[in-house]
Parts: structure tokens; sequence; C-alpha cells
């Protein structure tokens, strides 16, 4: 199980709305950050997983009110794990090196390693975006083992309360570490109950598109 030890700055979190800035964009489109995703990984849960971010990040994008990041939001989650299938050892330190070659931004980079935080990477989080995408990466596969539990497969019928009973047997999907998914909910200021309800939404929004685009 992977472990976390440093906590989030007071900086960092992001319970405070951020000052104005100029919104962010994407310096790839979609379409060339899907054929990147596919050019370091092959496993299809690897791809399934990178789709779900992806959706899910573009949801919050949404519903924080930052509608006009939404595809960097979307393209960052898509890319979070870039490096994960052929460099394990590597996570979060290889990542710059196949997105520079990419033509991928600084923004986006630094972003796509702050999800590593405390964990393999020394970036730390803090822009909202930068914050939900490490407290939803770890969530999702937690709730997407719970939906597997259920007749219908799906996330579209279940509720937090099924996943809270999930989130306490330290047994089940023993590999989605608990302290991260508590951790990401600090840093956004946000009780562990909002985190569960948002991300069950998020997964929902895009769970047909992504099992169409799988089946592709």
């Amino acid at each position: 199980m992977k472990s976390l030890d440093k906590k989030p700055s007071d900086s960092a979190k992001s319970g405070k709305k951020e000052t104005a800035r100029e919104a962010k964009k994407s310096s790839i489109s979609r379409e060339q950050a899907l054929e990147l995703l596919k050019k370091y990984n092959k496993e299809p849960f690897h791809i399934q997983h990178a789709l779900t971010v992806e959706g899910v990040m573009r949801w919050f994008a949404k519903e924080l009110g930052y509608g006009q990041e939404e595809e960097f939001w979307g393209i960052t989650g898509l890319l979070h794990d870039i490096d994960f299938e052929l460099y394990p050892e590597e996570h979060c330190k290889k990542a710059p090196e196949l997105l520079r070659e990419a033509g991928v931004g600084e923004d986006m980079i630094y972003a796509v390693c702050s999800h590593g935080y405390g964990i393999c990477s020394e970036e730390e989080p803090k822009l909202e975006m930068e914050n939900v995408l490490f407290a939803s990466d770890e969530l999702t596969g937690l709730i997407w083992s719970c939906a597997l539990m259920r007749p219908s497969k799906s996330t579209m019928d279940l509720e937090v309360k099924s996943l809270k009973k999930k989130f306490k047997d330290k047994r089940f999907a023993a590999g989605c570490s608990r302290e991260i998914i508590s951790q990401g909910a600090e840093r956004l200021g946000w009780e562990l109950d909002e985190l569960f309800d948002k991300t069950i939404r998020a997964m929902r929004s895009c769970e047909a598109a992504v099992a169409e685009a799988m089946e592709k």
C-alpha cells in the first residue's frame, strides 16, 4: 500500500478561492494526448483508468467554476499516469521527459507530477486543479472496485453510504490508499462525504463514454 507522510501546507489547501489568474490552456490537443497515452500504455486497465480520470477532471472543472479550463484539466487527467506502465519505479520522475518530448507545457507537467506528492514526487499540489487530481486519482479506483461488486457493475446506482462501508474495510481494494484519499479531502478543505459524493457523480458523468471508448 502506498504511504503518505507529508501534510498539506496552509498555502496549498484549496478551501480558499484562488486569486484571479489567466485560464490555463493545453499546449497539445486531446487527440495528441490520447495518442501519447497509448504510445506508452497498452494495458486496458491503465487506458480505462486514464480515460476515467480525464472524465472526472472535466466534470470537476465545470462543477468548481473552471469551465474555461476543462480541456486543460481533462488532458492532465488523461496523462497523469503516462509513465506508470513502462516505468513504475520511476513514476512521476520519467513523466517530465516523456511529456516534454511531446510538447506538453511545464504547467501541465507540474500538475501531472504533483499527483504523486509525498509518494514518488516532491512537487506539491498548489492549485485547486492539482489538489482535485491528487484527491480523486486514488478514489476513482476505490469507487470503480465498489461498482464492480454491484449487480449493475456501474456507478449509476452507487451511493455514498455504500462507498463509506468499503472505505472503512481496509482489506477491500487494499491498493487504494485510504490515507491518500483522506489527505486529498483535507487538501481541498472538504469532508470525506463531500469528496465521495462529488467523485461518484463525476464518474457517473463519464462512465458511458469511457465504456464506449474501451470498446473501440
